[in-house]
């Protein structure tokens, strides 16, 4: 049988993404400081020489992780919504909910993005290794630049409020509130966090919307 390049191609992809599950569930179950390449090679079944043919270091690994993983789940997310007949109101309360999405069906991805940005931070990662991250990251506000305009065109949101002033408290209070609801950070156990993960979605929503 002659070699295949597009079979080699598709064993390389289907490996690749083998080693990125297994060390996102690992690094969010273990921290990433608790984890070495030894470790996630095990975890997958596969060999030491396997994972550094894709990668050569801890870090490569970490930020591709993230990278695949925020990338995944933002095409996944925006692609579940049909925009058509919708207001701007209507698909801004669609990318509050998918943040309660993720501390309902995601934890494993905010434990790992909060021992993520500790991580970057510690080991001192230069921005020209972070920009493949930061390429998603801007592609989240390239999605709320939609939401704006949209609401520029139909006056269900506030665009009086600047733009990036709006995604940008959206996106960290958001994002900040799962995140700690996921690490368990609670500060009072009977707190029911679906509950006040909802208010915190409704008082944005109330901030930001025309007539709601």
């Amino acid at each position: 049988m002659g070699f295949v390049p597009e079979l080699d191609e598709q064993r390389k992809a289907a490996t690749r993404e083998k080693i990125l599950e297994t060390a996102l569930r690992v690094f969010a179950e273990k921290t990433i400081d608790a984890v070495n390449l030894t470790d996630i090679a095990k975890e997958a079944g596969i060999g030491m020489a396997t994972v550094y043919r894709h990668f050569d270091k801890k870090p490569d690994l970490v930020l591709a992780a993230s990278t695949w993983a925020w990338q995944k789940y933002r095409q996944e997310n925006w692609r579940a919504v049909d925009r058509a007949g919708m207001s701007a109101a209507e698909v801004f309360e669609y990318f509050l909910d998918a943040f309660l999405d993720l501390y309902r069906n995601h934890r494993d991805l905010l434990r790992f993005n909060q021992y993520f940005n500790a991580y970057v931070k510690r080991e001192g990662i230069p921005p020209e290794r972070m920009k493949p991250y930061a390429d998603v990251m801007n592609a989240l506000a390239a999605q709320f630049h939609t939401i704006w305009t949209m609401g520029e065109q139909d006056g269900t949101l506030r665009t009086d409020v600047p733009e990036k002033k709006m995604f940008s408290l959206t996106l960290h209070l958001m994002l900040a509130a799962v995140t700690r609801y996921a690490v368990g950070l609670l500060y009072d156990a009977g707190i029911d966090p679906e509950e006040e993960l909802t208010e915190l979605k409704d008082m944005l929503m109330r901030r930001y919307t025309v007539g709601a």
